[in-house]
């Protein structure tokens, strides 16, 4: 039986009710060109007057648009709540910080139908600074800010090729969560990389497409360099909760770390003394967060091995 949308738009938001009006009237303004989608606000147990700043929309009667309630407070649970009230064939994620762009349905639905072969599509995330940003926070420093720009060239990502499109940009065909499952709870953050890779590990591929174009706030406390630090330290934790392969591999280990890991750490913290004393900021500050890193993945490591009651040391191959 053929689906009443052609996407389902899923907006999980929890206690910033003072960013929703944008983000809703953003997707309520969409050019559409006869594409059929609808909206699902997922208030993700807010104590705000989240519910309160929604009703207006709701009481204007527009069949697109859907609240939902979920009570188990994560990223993970409130889109899994929006996949499960779906009612489009592709269901696409934003956030409560992100203005879609006017044409941001229809440029999803064309690459869908232009490339039957992908799974997912995801695209542009440009910043929208509260103010001017630092001088160490170029392009090479947006991954905490969950902002993407891979250039105006289309590209697939798959196993060959692991380029993560982010959750605040991102569109998937229906079919897929049956077929590796949903989004997992068990990632706080980063499920859109765990999800991924699930996705890649079972051959399916994306498209990066630069048209499909969003815009994120950049909210003050995200331009300091002590919110980048715990970021990076807790993408750390997070890659080594994976057992990503880019690190995984066989050879010798201490506290259940590749020893190769704490080499490219040294190597990166050489480069950040040496770029120091030239006065490049923002390349200083890239190589710090590789240091970051490694904090964070060796105190994954060293929690997951007291927990199992492992010896801590030099270990051998796998």
């Amino acid at each position: 039986m053929e689906r009443e949308y052609d996407i389902s738009v899923v907006l999980g938001t929890y206690n910033r009710c003072e960013l929703l009006p944008e983000a809703i009237e953003s997707l309520l303004a969409q050019e559409a060109g006869g594409v059929r989608y609808q909206i699902l606000l997922v208030d993700n147990n807010s104590t705000d007057r989240t519910r309160d700043t929604i009703e207006p929309y709701l009481a204007l009667g527009d069949s697109r648009l859907r609240y939902l309630f979920e009570s188990q407070q994560g990223v993970s649970h409130a889109r899994n709540a929006g996949i499960r009230a779906a009612l489009g064939t592709v269901i696409a994620f934003t956030d409560d910080d992100v203005r879609v762009s006017s044409s941001w349905v229809s440029e999803l639905k064309n690459a869908f139908d232009l490339h039957p072969e992908v799974d997912y599509v995801g695209g542009k995330v440009m910043p929208r600074w509260r103010r001017a940003p630092p001088r160490w926070l170029t392009a090479e420093n947006w991954s905490p800010l969950a902002l993407v720009d891979h250039g105006d060239t289309p590209f697939r990502t798959n196993s060959d090729h692991q380029v993560c499109l982010v959750g605040a940009n991102l569109a998937l065909r229906r079919q897929v969560f049956d077929i590796i499952g949903v989004f997992s709870p068990a990632f706080p953050r980063g499920q859109d990389h765990e999800l991924q890779r699930r996705l890649w590990q079972a051959g399916r591929e994306g498209l990066y497409a630069p048209q499909v174009v969003v815009t994120a706030d950049v909210q003050t406390e995200r331009m300091e360099r002590s919110y980048h630090r715990r970021w990076h330290r807790n993408e750390g934790r997070e890659y080594a909760k994976l057992r990503h392969e880019q690190w995984e591999t066989p050879g010798r280990r201490f506290l259940d770390v590749p020893l190769r890991l704490y080499k490219w750490a040294a190597v990166r913290f050489l480069q950040m003394v040496l770029a120091a004393l030239r006065g490049k900021q923002s390349e200083t500050f890239e190589h710090e967060s590789c240091v970051w890193f490694l904090v964070g993945y060796v105190a994954q490591r060293r929690a997951d091995r007291r927990q199992a009651g492992g010896d801590e040391g030099i270990d051998g191959s796998l």
